[in-house]
């Protein structure tokens, strides 16, 4: 409902269903309750595609968007005014009509290491199973440690932990900011350094989508947002944009900032982890977006332009 000076009586913010998912959607909620008490938010939850398809890897059924295709949709539609997305999950390409109008500050990026017995990933007995659905994940772990068996893995955090507590896994691998925000951080049995296996692009961080010619919505929201996670997310989507990939392909980055300088760390690695080419870059904070660029060159010219060509099939 419009009111006569553009305010807007009420919001509504599409989310997907799954518990992480409305946590962060009643996150965004409370906060935007605080900046405007008088404007109603309610939550839509969302059905995709990535919910619905669960016994395959999501690498075989195109990575990209299955965990926003429908959210967007509705955006389109008009039927919410908001989504509520993990970055991560968000493809490099938008619609035209939408944005990602807000990056709240990030929470912890790290992979987490999750053992039924406590184990640390080095010390944990050979040809082990691990389940994963990642395959940025899978590649990394068997650079490591070859000896391993990686198996499937999907479904949302509560399931996941479940099944590994059932005995089907001897350790799985998740996102250390879902298993944080839950409160759920005490079956963390490590956490994996940036350095030893590198988060996902934008992984910890949330995307808010709007339309673009919604301004009362982005007057509100721009003040969640940080620019120091933005920035990074920028380089690190940017890094991914070059190499056309999707959610789902072995690359990996991060960005950090240290004063007005921006350090991007890369990633591009084969299935197995035997081919794995990693490099960084340091650059002004205000070129965060043209180092991203300058990354994905320097790796496709390194040797990951056939590996990600016999991912993608096209070799």
């Amino acid at each position: 409902m419009k009111e006569p000076n553009g305010r807007r009586a009420s919001l509504v913010i599409g989310t997907r269903g799954s518990r992480l998912a409305l946590w962060q959607a009643e996150w965004v909620k409370s906060q935007l309750q605080k900046i405007a008490p008088d404007v109603s938010v309610r939550l839509e939850r969302i059905h995709t595609s990535g919910d619905k398809i669960l016994d395959v890897p999501l690498a075989k059924i195109g990575g990209k968007g299955l965990f926003v295709k429908e959210i967007e949709e509705a955006l389109l539609k008009g039927e919410i005014d908001l989504a509520v997305h993990s970055m991560k999950d968000v493809p490099s390409m938008l619609p035209d009509q939408l944005e990602i109008v807000c990056v709240p500050e990030r929470e912890d990026p790290r992979d987490a290491w999750v053992c039924r017995d406590g184990t640390s990933f080095q010390n944990l007995r050979r040809g082990a199973t691990i389940g994963t659905s990642s395959l940025r994940r899978q590649s990394q772990l068997l650079h490591h440690r070859p000896d391993l068996e990686i198996h499937m893995l999907r479904g949302n955090l509560d399931t996941r932990l479940k099944k590994l507590q059932q005995g089907q896994y001897d350790a799985i691998v998740l996102a250390a900011a879902g298993l944080r925000r839950l409160g759920w951080g005490q079956e963390i049995s490590e956490y994996l350094s940036t350095e030893f296996c590198l988060p996902a692009i934008g992984q910890g961080a949330l995307g808010l989508e709007g339309r673009v010619d919604d301004t009362f919505l982005k007057d509100l929201v721009v003040q969640l947002e940080d620019g120091s996670s933005r920035a990074r997310v920028n380089a690190e989507r940017a890094f991914l944009t070059r190499l056309e990939g999707g959610c789902q392909v072995p690359i990996g980055g991060y960005a950090v900032i240290n004063d007005s300088q921006l350090l991007l760390d890369g990633l591009i690695a084969s299935v197995d982890g035997k081919q794995y080419i990693r490099e960084t870059i340091c650059g002004s904070l205000g070129d965060a977006e043209a180092l991203g660029v300058e990354l994905a060159e320097r790796l496709l010219a390194a040797g990951g332009q056939p590996i990600l060509q016999e991912i993608y099939g096209t070799a």
